[in-house]
């Protein structure tokens, strides 16, 4: 049997080898294609993913994949990758230097194995279950900040904003009244990654996809943090409501969204 170790080295070859394609076309012109009104996608994203899945299925030829910018067939494998080749698309065509690979592995539907990798930054996020997290070969832990009025927090906000009211204004709005400081870079599995290194206290945010969010979960806890739900259930990556944190923070935190929703804040 393959070690979660095993699997684990060929995702960070998977993401370096993708990095350093995404590195070498960074700020350069690109083709741009648009998947709705503000979510696009570039020639990059493709590329980084059809060398990412290129890579892992010449290891792994029975596994599944699931991935961003393709449809790839379910023969019910119970070893499932979860790509996203470039999260921070965005970020990436606008020369913004903010992105990264994010890659998952599941066996039974548990997630065991993780990476993500900023190539600008040379960070190398990851992750094995029961394994603990990492940053370029040095163990990861949450941070110990409490109460929320001394967190720095990170969210984001879904592509429809403009036109859906479940658009994550108010979360923000009163969040940034109670936290010390909150960021949004643009990029979900970066977001989680931070919480796990401890430079971020804690992250929510909503419809997100399986592949924002996978590899960054597994990393949160293995750091030690806590990841659920809105409602503080269990989370599992296909729930499109996430919230991470240190731990400390996380009832403040589901205690917050939960007033929100029922108008208590303003």
């Amino acid at each position: 049997m393959i070690a979660y170790s095993d699997y684990l080295r060929e995702a960070v070859s998977a993401a370096r080898i993708a990095g350093q394609y995404q590195k070498s076309r960074f700020a350069s012109t690109l083709d741009i294609e648009m998947k709705g009104e503000k979510d696009l996608v570039t020639e990059v994203d493709k590329q980084s993913e059809r060398l990412i899945v290129e890579h892992l299925l010449s290891c792994f030829p029975d596994h599944d994949i699931i991935a961003e910018e393709g449809d790839y067939l379910q023969a019910g494998s119970p070893y499932r990758w979860i790509i996203d080749p470039v999260d921070g698309t965005t970020n990436y065509a606008h020369g913004y230097p903010w992105f990264c690979s994010s890659i998952a592995l599941e066996a039974e539907r548990e997630l065991v194995a993780g990476v993500v990798y900023n190539p600008i930054y040379d960070e190398l996020f990851t992750a094995s279950k029961g394994n603990g997290a990492y940053l370029n070969g040095n163990r990861l832990s949450v941070s110990n900040r409490a109460p929320l009025s001394h967190s720095l927090l990170a969210t984001g906000f879904p592509y429809d904003c403009a036109t859906d009211p479940a658009n994550n204004f108010a979360n923000f709005i009163a969040f940034q009244k109670s936290a010390r400081g909150i960021r949004r870079a643009g990029a979900a599995a970066l977001d989680l990654a931070y919480v796990a290194a401890g430079r971020l206290d804690g992250y929510w945010e909503l419809k997100l996809k399986a592949w924002d969010v996978a590899a960054g979960v597994l990393l949160v806890r293995e750091a030690g943090g806590l990841v659920t739900t809105f409602d503080g259930s269990v989370f599992d990556v296909f729930n499109n409501k996430i919230v991470a944190s240190n731990g400390l923070l996380h009832d403040s935190m589901v205690k917050m969204l939960a007033s929100i929703a029922a108008g208590g804040v303003s």
